[in-house]
């Protein structure tokens, strides 16, 4: 200690706790109450539930591994046909009821297959400043098995922000409501600004510094970033990056007096409000001598004004590099699945599958190789995640059209279609192999039908 600090002793502290609270027994019971006693008493009560409500289906389990809706039943028990028994205790029911497949599951089920499916709705939410939004996140942290890719929903109010940053992952957006202004430059200092709506689609690449702002009806939108560890808290803010900085290196670097930067946030700004921009773009259109980005580097797509293609059994379109080249390693397709069809089996050879479903109910099963299966039941804003190679289906097991998203973490938008490639194998081998009918082999499709036609689940039908 130097000789000339002295510190005074801290003065006592008379102040104490007075409140106690007095139990009654004994936390641990007897050791006598080890093993068999013939003085214990028995207990005799009914575990049977007094009736079985069956769903559609479900007692004679027909069509084998078929749908089962068990909205209006009081009492669902986990029960296919001869197989499985009744719950005797307390239970989940509201939630049993939306995961039927997994209180129920086909006899088709085998063996062990990692969780594929996540409830946003289940993520906490980081909250912004007031009441300007929100955002809520699914990687690997409440989905182990989505390596490869990460999903956040933020919801910015009219003039709101998303502060000024940038990201070690590339981000790729889906706008779901509304409408938002995004800016961002590249290394070269060519500048981007443009106006996106519901359906359409930005792409920032990693380490690429943008903002996004609501405008004046406020949005929401999806973002998907190329790296499943991915999180909020991990992002490159520009106000931390100016308050984890001294201002005397601030003054010097920006050429400014120190008290320019008195008032300089002192923690992440997020989201927070602001005012709602002009609706003229070109009033912010700023621009330096490297000029504005090229068309064929730009940052977004508008998706919404693609066309679909019409399927059997629905609607899809696809975006990826082919005609978005700034997203180099994204593709991702748009679906519309109707009541009672089915995404055809298929399967990724180059990607894992990254879901999100925006209406209507489904469910995906899943092969995945060494006798192992399992089928999940998603809705409205679950996420949904398909291991590379997994055959896979999504087929519509409600009442309205199904919506939903795939990303593949690729250049090009690729899968093998299960029955064109029997269609485009020799009869004679498909014949030998799964004992199919002539008249079956004769009924397959050398084109992939996408999304293929069927019968609404009689549970369903209103």
């Amino acid at each position: 200690m130097h000789p000339s600090l002295t510190f005074a002793a801290p003065a006592a502290i008379s102040l104490q706790a007075t409140k106690t609270y007095t139990l009654s027994g004994d936390l641990r019971g007897p050791t006598t109450l080890r093993g068999y006693d013939k003085s214990y008493p028995f207990p005799t009560e009914n575990t049977h539930p007094n009736k079985i409500e069956y769903a559609p289906g479900q007692e004679h389990d027909k069509p084998e591994g078929g749908f089962l809706d068990f909205d209006d039943i009081e009492n669902p028990q986990p029960l296919r046909g001869n197989h499985g028994g009744t719950i005797a205790s307390n239970r989940n029911i509201p939630l049993e009821k939306q995961h039927p497949d997994s209180l129920a599951p086909p006899t088709t089920d085998k063996g062990t297959v990692a969780q594929l499916e996540w409830p946003l709705g289940l993520s906490h939410v980081k909250l912004g400043q007031d009441q300007a939004g929100f955002s809520r996140q699914q990687n690997i942290g409440n989905l182990p098995i989505s390596k490869e890719m990460a999903g956040v929903n933020m919801r910015l109010e009219a003039g709101s922000y998303r502060e000024l940053h940038w990201h070690t992952a590339g981000e790729w957006a889906l706008m779901l409501n509304g409408s938002a202004r995004i800016q961002a430059i590249n290394s070269d200092g060519q500048t981007f600004i443009d106006d996106v709506s519901k359906g359409d689609v930005w792409f920032f690449p990693s380490g690429v510094p943008h903002s996004i702002q609501g405008l004046e009806n406020g949005t929401e939108f999806l973002l998907i970033f190329d790296d499943g560890a991915f999180s909020e808290d991990n992002t490159f803010g520009v106000s931390e990056t100016f308050s984890r900085n001294p201002k005397e290196v601030l003054a010097k670097n920006f050429q400014l007096s120190l008290a320019e930067f008195d008032d300089i946030p002192q923690e992440e700004q997020f989201i927070f409000p602001g005012k709602v921009p002009p609706k003229d773009i070109n009033e912010q259109n700023v621009t330096g001598s490297a000029g504005i980005l090229s068309s064929q580097e730009s940052y977004s797509y508008h998706w919404s004004q693609q066309k679909p293609v019409q399927c059997p059994g629905g609607t899809v379109k696809i975006l990826d590099a082919t005609t978005f080249p700034i997203a180099e390693n994204v593709a991702a397709a748009f679906l519309t699945i109707k009541p009672g069809a089915i995404r055809e089996i298929h399967w990724h050879a180059s990607s894992d599958e990254w879901n999100f479903f925006l209406s209507g109910q489904a469910r995906i099963g899943v092969y995945a190789a060494q006798g192992n299966s399992r089928t999940f039941d998603y809705r409205a804003g679950d996420v949904g995640y398909i291991p590379k190679s997994y055959t896979h289906y999504i087929e519509n097991t409600g009442t309205e059209d199904v919506v939903v998203l795939e990303v593949l973490k690729a250049g090009k938008f690729t899968d093998f279609s299960l029955g064109q490639w029997l269609a485009l194998t020799p009869a004679q081998v498909v014949k030998d192999t799964l004992h199919l009918s002539d008249n079956a082999i004769k009924g397959l499709s050398k084109t992939k039908p996408l999304i293929v036609s069927g019968p609404v689940p009689p549970a369903t039908v209103q």
